[in-house]
């Protein structure tokens, strides 16, 4: 099969609008190659036998987005929406300039086995690897093997947000805990929390290609005994209540979202709010503030930021 790959060089200040922009014209896969992924594992010397030294050579700061749609009638037009949204809902809000939309053709067998070469195990936290399929890894003793294959739909579980979280999901699952993963995606977190030993995970999420991915994923780790996904719009498919929700979204719909923790969550449970731009982390905490909620920790990298909160009133 052959796709149509658009590719759009913008700013991380930019990212999620592009993406926005992708989503709404229903891109069929999205890859988001962002150089500070990369330099936010430069930690130590430890972190270098994870990553494909070819990646640290980009010689650009900016971040690449490349959507990915089916051939079809109207992608002419698809092509034409993306040029002018672009023009006139980021150009106009952002003053270095984004660069041309290019387009290319791709063969689905061609394109999926080049990425491959540069998606390596990644080692986040103290103990998760994020391991490909299809690559071989020496497990250590106290390291949790992640597996993912996620194909053109979903990441490989490297963004920043995605790394604050499971860094936060190691410190604060305990055995025999219950989860929530409110947008689940690929179901990362959701099996991360299994991992880490809750005994109940929901993952759930709108999206039923995301839903589908995330069981299949769940499966392959060995945790579908303890993660059920399901499809609803954030807590509407959840009852009782958890002692970690944990939400890797957008600030807007997580201020949305923040209003009804309290019939979800536990007393003195923890939210884990991410996938916030540094500049809305004000909106979210306020928001947090006002429902009762106590900020314990708010995690930065790069441009993103992953905010920890506790509920401290009773309904």
């Amino acid at each position: 099969m052959k796709w149509i790959e658009v590719q759009v060089k913008t700013t991380t200040e930019a990212e999620e609008m592009v993406a926005n922009i992708m989503y709404d014209l229903g891109v069929t896969g999205l890859a988001i190659e962002d150089p500070k992924d990369i330099l936010a594992f430069q930690q130590s010397e430890e972190d270098w036998d994870f990553i494909d030294p070819s990646l640290i050579r980009q010689d650009y700061e900016e971040v690449i987005i490349k959507a990915y749609f089916p051939e079809s009638e109207d992608l002419i037009d698809k092509i034409e929406l993306i040029r002018d949204n672009i023009e006139r809902n980021i150009h106009s809000q952002f003053d270095k300039p984004l660069g041309q939309v290019t387009i290319t053709e791709v063969y689905e067998k061609d394109w999926a086995e080049s990425w491959k070469k540069y998606y390596k195990p990644t080692k986040i936290g103290e103990r998760i690897i994020i391991k490909p399929t299809w690559e071989k890894y020496q497990k250590e003793d106290e390291e949790l093997i992640i597996e993912l294959d996620p194909g053109m739909a979903f990441g490989t579980g490297t963004h920043e947000t995605t790394i604050m979280c499971i860094e936060t999901l190691e410190k604060y699952v305990k055995e025999g805990h219950v989860v929530y993963d409110i947008g689940t995606g690929s179901g990362i977190l959701s099996i991360a929390s299994a991992k880490l030993g809750a005994k109940h995970v929901i993952g759930v999420d709108l999206d039923e290609l995301s839903v589908k991915v995330s069981k299949e994923n769940v499966k392959l780790n060995g945790v579908d005994h303890i993660v059920e996904i399901k499809a609803g719009n954030l807590l509407d498919a959840v009852e009782g209540k958890a002692d970690i929700i944990v939400s890797n979204i957008i600030a807007e719909v997580i201020v949305e979202l923040i209003e009804f923790l309290h019939n979800h969550i536990k007393e003195s449970g923890i939210f884990i709010a991410s996938g916030i731009i540094t500049e809305k982390i004000d909106m979210v905490t306020q928001a947090l503030e006002n429902n009762d909620y106590q900020i314990i920790e708010i995690k930065v990298i790069g441009d993103w930021a992953t905010i920890v909160a506790t509920r401290v009133k009773g309904e």
